[in-house]
């Protein structure tokens, strides 16, 4: 299916080229609906120039035909209508070109695959990160599907032997009742004449020894069978657990591990349909497996033979119900989080899913799923199955669901959509720990039984770690909490331990997926952005990034601990930042307009070496959530002398009053941005249009921003203070406000 997606993406020439391979002989719908099916298949291993091979090729050719036709059943509603015509349809096509030609099939295929394979190796340039992964991704999905197949011809070849051990057990059955029906012959003989039994004697005698012979044979030839059988089915079981650990420990784990990062702003985690399909095929073999030991063990139950056959069979049940177990269990996972900054009295929606809850039938009695907030202790001991009487943390409204099936993608889920965190009730906290570093998580659990209530599984799986908040003002630090846990969690970790410091250059990574996520933007945080978040967080003055590499930072630095000289912490201001881009700034960033991490004696010097009206745009260091504007003019009190002016900081509230792009513009002694972009040609496409025409009587008020002459409103720090302006301003609106007379009454009357 890997290379289907690739192909898909192939553009001009190369897109005609792929599509040209395709016709009546192979309708290009089915590469698209078999691909997953298509790609791993072992098409290499039949020999077109062997006849031999012929019945090889006509099994895949049935196997392809029965996976169209299943596909087409699964179909429904009005498109699906149409497309299980269209696909019934090209089952039999398929059926009718290739059932006495088999091989040509073969052909076909592996012409189309190698076709495809070299076009997108064309079309991705291999020496690319991108184009490295996706190969080793591509082969990584072969690897796994060429097990499969190897599980397949095992399961089949297993099938095949218990068959025949079947067969000649019913034989050895009959032959054993037949020595049963020569010795009651020899019994009923002590009732006849000693000329009769001497005639009829030793023929019974003689046959008694033969059959007897051959059952002592047979009865050692069965039993070679039974241990023959039972060494195939280790070695199948052993494949198996192999296969399911990399499904479930590496490519389940990874997914889940980009679930996690995708909380932080990393890319989304991907679907989960080839995992799915992976862990039907396990499900769906082991399965087999399980039924074939259990045929094994009534065949031994009606023939029992001494020897270690029993204790063989014993193991193998208990390892085909440890592999099962573990599949179901694992894949009894959590598709949509809940929210990890849950908020008391609000609505939220989370999604389960069992990736073999299809395949296992389980949909034919839907279970239910509870969901319960617990405690970091409480889950804790829940991994450790200790008693936890089943406590939980608090009270959630609507926390019951029943797993419904969708057919049409095949997947059993829960769909939480209305459920609300009533109330929570906290432990005693630790040291400075407040209650936004308090974690809790959500606990989904179910029961369901399968082949006919053989087995009954009781599941359970936790949702990342949530931060319990009752008001909004929580929300900033609840946030850094949760994205500390999400970016640096190590799989399979105690609930729910994170590393007290960390490396500065992996907080960076964290950073910067999360500045690019909030903001939605392609540009993130740059080498001059992460020194100079450095220098904030370090309280260094420092520009070489080598020395910030290997420096750690400590979570009391991130969120505890204030910056010196201010009232905030270096994740409060940093999340400030990335609020007001994200509201206010995002096209202007996007832009390049702003360069924001820039302290106010790096602007000074940057300004001084341009000409006068340059102009820059930098974060506050002194606020959060502020932005200022730094400028280069004449000193109004030394002439001759230049210096840099610093305005006081915007917020969130000053954008609401007025854009950045119309505050610049405001400005008339603002000219060239850093380093000499003339400001129209910045920000013109963001101004406000000029105001219409007066209606009904009212002149629509409009506010302008201005800098006073002289310097009654610097601050301490040589800083404009834009509030008396604004007082104002807001004066003017209300007077723009009042009807006017005149002119106004005239033009209407």
């Amino acid at each position: 299916m890997a290379m289907w997606i690739q192909a898909q993406q192939l553009q001009g020439d190369a897109l005609h080229q792929m599509q040209s391979l395709y016709g009546q002989h192979f309708p290009i719908e089915v590469r698209h609906y078999l691909s997953q099916w298509i790609e791993g298949q072992l098409w290499d291993a039949v020999d077109l120039e062997n006849p031999q091979e012929e019945m090889k090729a006509k099994r895949l050719l049935d196997s392809l035909i029965q996976e169209l036709q299943k596909k087409a059943e699964h179909q429904v509603g009005e498109d699906g209508f149409l497309l299980k015509i269209k696909l019934g349809h090209y089952a039999s096509q398929l059926k009718s070109t290739y059932d006495r030609c088999p091989l040509e099939l073969i052909r076909c295929i592996k012409h189309i695959l190698y076709t495809e394979q070299r076009l997108v190796r064309e079309a991705t340039n291999s020496s690319s990160p991108l184009g490295g992964m996706m190969d080793s991704m591509s082969q990584k999905y072969h690897q796994i599907n060429q097990v499969f197949e190897e599980l397949r011809i095992l399961t089949q070849d297993t099938e095949n032997d218990l068959r025949k051990l079947q067969h000649n057990q019913e034989y050895f059955i009959i032959q054993y009742q037949e020595s049963l029906r020569i010795q009651a012959q020899l019994s009923s003989l002590a009732t006849l004449p000693p000329a009769d039994r001497q005639l009829r004697e030793p023929s019974l005698l003689s046959k008694r020894a033969t059959v007897e012979a051959w059952l002592t044979r047979e009865a050692n030839t069965l039993q070679k069978y039974r241990l023959g059988l039972a060494e195939k089915h280790q070695k199948t079981l052993a494949l198996l657990r192999k296969q399911q650990t990399v499904i479930l420990d590496d490519e389940l784990i990874q997914w889940k591990r980009r679930q996690q990062l995708a909380g932080n702003g990393g890319p989304p985690e991907g679907g989960l349909d080839i995992l799915q399909s992976w862990c039907e095929k396990l499900a769906e073999t082991i399965w087999q497996n399980r039924q074939q030991i259990r045929r094994a063990e009534h065949l031994r139950q009606q023939l029992p033979i001494p020897g270690p056959i029993e204790e063989l069979l014993t193991e193998l049940n208990s390892t085909i119900t440890d592999i099962i177990s573990a599949l179901v269990t694992s894949t009894f996972i959590i598709e949509k989080q809940p929210p990890q900054v849950l908020k008391t009295q609000t609505k939220f929606a989370a999604t389960v899913r069992l990736l073999v809850g299809g395949k296992l039938n389980v949909h034919m009695n839907p279970p239910q799923v509870k969901a319960t907030i617990i405690s970091e202790q409480q889950a804790k001991a829940l991994l450790k199955n200790e008693n936890t009487r089943n406590d939980s943390s608090g009270e959630i409204l609507n926390n019951n669901c029943v797993m419904e099936y969708h057919q049409t993608t095949g997947t059993l889920s829960a769909h939480f959509r209305n459920m609300s965190l009533k109330r929570i009730r906290r432990s005693d906290r630790r040291g400075a720990e407040s209650v936004t570093e308090e974690k809790f998580t959500i606990l989904f659990e179910s029961q369901f039984s399968v082949g006919g209530n053989e087995l009954v599984f009781q599941v359970k799986t936790l949702s990342l770690p949530v931060v319990v908040i009752v008001h909004g003002s929580q929300d900033n630090n609840a946030t850094a909490t949760v994205l500390w846990d999400n970016a640096f969690a190590e799989p399979g970790r105690v609930p729910f331990i994170v590393p007290d410091k960390v490396l500065w250059s992996q907080l960076c990574e964290a950073l910067n997926m999360k500045y690019k996520a909030e903001v939605q933007s392609n540009r993130g945080l740059c080498e001059e952005n992460l020194v100079f978040l450095g220098q904030k967080a370090f309280s260094s003055s420092s520009i070489v990034p080598e020395e910030y590499r290997t420096m750690t930072m400590t979570w009391s630095q991130f969120n505890r601990e204030s910056l010196p000289g201010r009232n905030f912490t270096f994740w409060q201001w940093f999340d400030g930042v990335m609020e007001l881009t994200k509201k206010h700034l995002k096209p202007h960033w996007n832009d390049g307009a702003i360069l924001g991490f820039v302290n106010k004696h790096q602007a000074q010097d940057m300004l001084l070496s341009k000409p006068n009206g340059t102009f820059l745009l930098r974060f506050s260091d002194s606020e959060i959530g502020g932005i200022t504007i730094a400028w280069v003019a004449e000193n109004p009190n030394k002439a001759g002398e230049r210096m840099v002016w610093n305005l006081m900081p915007y917020t969130t509230k000053d954008f609401s009053i007025r854009s950045l792009a119309d505050r610049i513009s405001d400005l008339n002694h603002l000219l060239f941005l850093y380093p000499d972009r003339p400001k129209d040609e910045v920000f013109s496409k963001y101004y406000t249009p000029p105001l219409s025409k007066a209606v009904d009587g009212y002149v629509k008020p409009q506010i302008k921003q201005v800098v006073p002459e002289g310097d009654p409103m610097l601050d301490a720090d040589g800083d404009f203070d834009l509030d008396d302006t604004m007082d104002v301003a807001r004066h003017v609106e209300e007077l723009l406000r009042r009807p006017m007379e005149g002119q106004w009454s005239g033009q209407q009357s």
